[in-house]
């Protein structure tokens, strides 16, 4: 009996011990945390309302566009013919224009900014990179103003003395696409240099134990690897490129014309809305109101390019142990 008396002592003051140790394990509440919290999380109510509030006005004031009389949707999304000043309302020459400069700046950014990636990667040593990418970078902080006057005053010389002056127009589409895309390669070059550097070495290591050289180890296992990050570098660089305003405002023209040719001016809609509205127009006119129905494409030409590059990234991401 006194044997089964000091056992259930010993486990009545075990659960006594138990029960302090739980005591001074119970989270204890802190109010700096509490407070980081809520001031994180109405971050990102006032990011969420704002994005709301932008597509909201967007929306009310191309209802009015579009509802006007003088507006025909089937020309709007069909014709040829944007001139505000007859009612002729057709946004395919803005398209066409964005479109251009958009594949121009491309076929400029997009080898360019790879072929830099895969250097800064695979070929440049820790110190270069180190040095080489900030200052690659730099480029990216340069005000876009700037650049439109570089391919006012640099780029269409240069494209009138290779193609001739008969031939390219001072204004013209050609040379804002060139800039565009020189202006675009940082945002290339740095998302896809971070995509190829989380590719594990040891895929590397495994390409070259079997017998291939750098250049077959990048070209074909790194890059591959890395596909689902410069898939999106692409897309979003293609979005920046839709959206720049200042380069195609200076360089690309100032008139609507349906055309595809790359050495003729060219409105784009981002430079369409720039000039429109630094003009002298009346609150709620249509030409006021056009401004939004074409920002509310634009809109959904950019949320379209950011929902395919998240559905590529997420078809395309590698996971590694």
């Amino acid at each position: 009996m006194v044997e089964q008396s000091e056992v259930m002592a010993g486990r009545q003051e075990a659960r006594q011990d138990g029960d302090r140790i739980t005591a001074k394990l119970v989270r204890k509440p802190r109010i700096g945390e509490s407070v980081i919290q809520a001031l994180l999380f109405l971050c990102g109510a006032i990011s969420i309302l704002t994005t709301l509030g932008i597509i909201y006005e967007l929306g009310k004031e191309s209802w009015l566009f579009f509802s006007s009389p003088e507006v025909d949707l089937v020309e709007f999304f069909t014709g040829t013919t944007w001139q505000p000043q007859i009612l002729q309302f057709a946004i395919w020459p803005l398209v066409t224009a964005t479109l251009m400069v958009s594949t121009i700046a491309m076929l400029v950014a997009l080898p360019l900014g790879l072929g830099t990636a895969i250097y800064l990667s695979e070929y440049a040593s820790p110190r270069a990179r180190s040095i080489l990418k900030p200052l690659l970078e730099v480029l990216a902080g340069i005000p876009t103003v700037v650049y439109g006057y570089f391919a006012l005053t640099f780029m269409t010389p240069l494209l009138r003395a290779i193609f001739g002056a008969n031939v390219v127009q001072i204004f013209n589409t050609a040379s804002a696409g060139i800039v565009v895309g020189i202006l675009i390669i940082p945002l290339v070059a740095s998302m896809s240099e971070d995509a190829l550097h989380a590719v594990p070495n040891s895929l590397r290591q495994a390409a070259l134990a079997v017998g291939a050289t750098k250049l077959e180890t990048a070209l074909r296992v790194v890059v591959p690897a890395a596909v689902s990050g410069i898939a999106a570098a692409f897309v979003v660089a293609i979005s920046r490129a839709v959206g720049e305003t200042m380069v195609v405002a200076i360089a690309a023209g100032a008139g609507p014309k349906f055309t595809f040719n790359p050495f003729e001016s060219a409105e784009t809609m981002t430079g369409h809305i720039v000039r429109i509205s630094g003009g002298d127009l009346s609150y709620d006119s249509i030409d006021y109101n056009s401004i939004f129905a074409i920002g509310l494409l634009l809109f959904f030409m950019t949320f379209t390019l950011n929902v395919i590059s998240r559905r590529i990234v997420a078809r395309f991401r590698e996971v590694y142990d």
